[in-house]
């Protein structure tokens, strides 16, 4: 479902729980970005602001990597970046 540059994407049974993503160096149609902040830059910023993360990206790395964390209410944020 799409509003303006919004997208909504509804997968039922393919996870377990509610999820929301963001994917840093994309926009809504997929199409790479020529600029983005890259997901271990992300992660930097939340763990500097006291954010516990479920899942981390290796900070030696570049590239696709991903990171996750629980929203207040337990549900998985999970910041996917493919390219």
């Amino acid at each position: 479902m799409n509003n303006g540059n919004a997208l909504v994407g509804l997968f039922q049974g393919m996870f377990e729980n509610n999820i929301i993503t963001f994917n840093p160096g994309w926009d809504e149609s997929a199409n790479k970005l020529d600029n983005f902040d890259d997901v271990r830059d992300i992660q930097k910023s939340l763990k500097s602001d006291g954010i516990e993360l479920m899942q981390e990206a290796d900070l030696d790395s570049s590239g696709p990597a991903s990171i996750t964390m629980l929203d207040p209410d337990g549900n998985a944020i999970l910041i996917d970046q493919h390219v």
